[in-house]
């Protein structure tokens, strides 16, 4: 069939791991699951630097704890490492809560594959996903003791590794802020000027920031979009300075933001009332999109439920597949996915009735 592309998208839930295969464009999906049993999936990767897509997934189970699984199949059979792939170290006195993140390196570092989690620390794995190796740079950082806990506890949940040079790696941390290295990890510096705080005594601190969410256009790598826990902001100089980018939009608070892959200066954010009242305003479900690099925001809503619409999308939970026309994925605290296979211009809902959805990640197959 003529424009006719296949992607996959991988969801993590409260209760199980889903995949949906089809065209974004269409609306025709095939959802398969729950996999990997009832377990809970905050942090799901898709990693296409080999020959095949190789699926990450983060899984949390009641009985058997955190850990992390892996399929080079699309699913139909995991592999596990044989002992704990992430673990602390026992001098950390830490123990692995869950994994809040698992983002493959650029193409230059094929086998490493980086995954922050809870309590708050970032791990490294060279052998594609299969075990990992604490950062002691960042977890021995002096301000790491200081980083509190968000509402939803305190991880490492953004990684972002640069495209063109493998020694720059951005990470964000609830609440510690953003952190950055330029030296491959040996060491990390706070990153978060410009950043204001409206729940402490100093406005504007080093670190101490609850960001909610950072990301990148692989065409302008040092121009980033942060949504943070009451403001949304910009960085033209690769996050040494920030400002705030909040013209048309309904309101400041919310959780994911999404950069466009081939779209210099777009990105996409899922604005909610406030820290106090996480709702859609009005009740209205809107994505919003800038196309000049956060100077102005507008709805690019159409197909979305336009009232009566409470839920909210975590900040895991809006993704793309990196395809041009791109698709975009929005999954719901209700267990709703919406798609878009125009860049955001239309949406049309692809499943419903799903448990909570945490982790979203997306890939075009075909």
């Amino acid at each position: 069939m003529t424009g006719f592309k296949e992607s996959l998208v991988v969801v993590g839930t409260k209760k199980g791991l889903f995949l949906l295969r089809g065209d974004p464009a269409s609306g025709r999906w095939d959802v398969e699951g729950p996999l990997l049993g009832a377990g809970s999936f905050y942090g799901v990767g898709i990693d296409t630097r080999g020959p095949s897509p190789r699926l990450l997934v983060g899984t949390h189970s009641e009985h058997w704890g955190p850990s992390v699984t892996w399929s080079d199949d699309l699913g139909k059979t995991w592999e596990e490492a044989e002992k704990a792939p992430i673990a602390f170290p026992v001098d950390t006195g830490a123990a692995l809560t869950r994994v809040w993140q698992i983002q493959p390196a650029g193409a230059s570092q094929p086998g490493v594959v980086w995954a922050g989690t809870e309590p708050g620390a970032l791990f490294r794995s060279e052998d594609g996903g299969e075990t990992y190796t604490l950062v002691r740079s960042l977890w021995d950082h002096p301000e790491r003791e200081q980083w509190a806990a968000g509402f939803g506890g305190q991880a490492v949940h953004t990684v972002l590794p640069h495209p063109d040079d493998p020694d720059r790696v951005l990470v964000a941390v609830s609440t510690g802020g953003v952190y950055v290295t330029e030296d491959g990890g040996d060491t990390w510096a706070p990153s978060n000027t410009g950043i204001r705080v409206s729940f402490g005594p100093d406005e504007y601190p080093s670190f101490g920031q609850c960001v909610h969410k950072v990301d990148r256009s692989p065409l302008q790598p040092d121009h980033l979009f942060l949504q943070n826990h009451g403001g949304v902001y910009r960085s033209t100089d690769a996050g040494t300075t920030w400002q705030p980018a909040e013209n048309g939009l309904p309101a400041t608070f919310g959780f994911p933001v999404v950069a466009h892959p081939h779209r210099a200066g777009t990105a996409y954010v899922f604005p909610l009332v406030a820290d106090e009242f996480r709702m859609a305003p009005d009740g209205a479900a809107r994505v919003y999109r800038t196309t000049d690099g956060g100077d102005s925001w507008a709805p690019s809503g159409v197909g979305l439920p336009g009232d009566g619409f409470w839920s909210l999308p975590l900040r895991d939970a809006f993704s793309s597949d990196g395809g041009d026309p791109l698709g975009l994925y929005l999954g719901t605290r209700s267990g709703e996915i919406w798609v878009s296979g125009d860049d955001g211009d239309t949406w049309a809902q692809a499943v419903a009735h799903l448990p909570d959805v945490l982790s979203l990640r997306a890939t075009v197959l075909a």
